[in-house]
């Protein structure tokens, strides 16, 4: 999670092969390219910084587990995948409240991080593993998870159709991630702020695609709503690793867009020291209630 801490799949890649396994994405858009450079650019990007979203991570434990139990409906008998999981704040939170949780993300420093933090949870399976081909069975589990990473990913409906189609009839795909203005001025000044900062962001995504994914994944929305997330640009920047240059840049776009009054969709502002802006987070639940879209077993 970004903001947090997933890192599952692979951002950026040329062209080749899609790299999904085997599975049909029938309805989705399908960006055909390899995976190995942008699969580097994810693994390099949370590599270096686990340490840090793990402590952030941890922060968000008890918060996440208000919310989650009664929006996926646990009764405590579940098995639940948490694609994507970072350092797993997410699975941690999920642990008290179903039979097991299964972690699965790309990076092995982040999943090590995970474990550590985690090791009173005896029901926490940790997977090394890609979003895009989960080694899960269809109709395995009983909901899944996926927090604060599509806006790292250059094929956001393939990973949604995974979720899909590992989940049984009647279970819950939950996606909490970062939403963009629909206004598309806005949403591009904002999105160079994303690029110069990290280069695991590919694109992040308004709440209308992120509810059309939901839909092509053939998954019910049955929740949405959307909370602000306010946050320090200094602390922001930190958190994606930035070196000095990469900082420097970043401090004078965003001073360059408050002395033209742009706020970027997200009430760029100066504070006391330096700049803040709130952001928007999107909490949306699908129901499995059609067949699976993919085509089998990923991974």
């Amino acid at each position: 999670m970004d903001g947090a801490d997933a890192s599952g799949g692979q951002a950026g890649c040329p062209s080749g092969s899609d790299g999904l396994a085997g599975a049909s994405r029938a309805g989705l858009d399908r960006d055909p390219c390899g995976q190995r450079r942008g699969e580097a650019v994810t693994k390099a990007r949370f590599a270096a910084t686990a340490e840090r979203l793990a402590a952030l991570g941890v922060e968000r434990i008890e918060g996440l587990r208000q919310r989650v139990g009664s929006l996926l409906e646990l009764r405590g008998n579940e098995v639940v995948v948490d694609a994507a999981a970072g350092t797993g704040p997410m699975a941690m939170a999920l642990a008290p409240l179903v039979r097991e949780v299964i972690a699965v993300d790309l990076v092995p420093e982040m999943l090590d991080q995970g474990r550590r933090a985690a090791r009173s949870s005896a029901n926490i399976r940790w997977l090394e593993g890609d979003v895009y081909a989960l080694p899960l069975e269809d109709r395995s589990v009983d909901a899944a998870a996926i927090v604060r990473t599509l806006h790292h990913l250059d094929r956001p409906g393939v990973a949604v159709a995974e979720l899909a189609r590992v989940v049984k009839r009647g279970g819950s795909v939950l996606v909490v991630d970062q939403v963009a203005s629909e206004h598309p001025r806005d949403r591009a000044l904002y999105e160079r702020i994303e690029v110069l900062r990290d280069p695991s962001h590919v694109r992040t995504l308004t709440g209308t695609e992120v509810r059309r994914l939901l839909a092509e994944a053939g998954l019910a929305l049955v929740q949405a709503y959307s909370e602000p997330d306010e946050r320090d640009l200094a602390a922001f920047v930190e958190l994606a690793g930035c070196d000095a240059a990469t900082r420097d840049a970043v401090f004078a776009y965003v001073e360059e867009l408050v002395e033209r009054w742009e706020t970027a969709g997200v009430g760029l502002r100066r504070a006391e020291r330096g700049f803040r802006f709130t952001g928007t987070v999107g909490w949306y639940v699908g129901r499995a209630d059609g067949e699976p879209v993919g085509g089998g077993r990923g991974g």
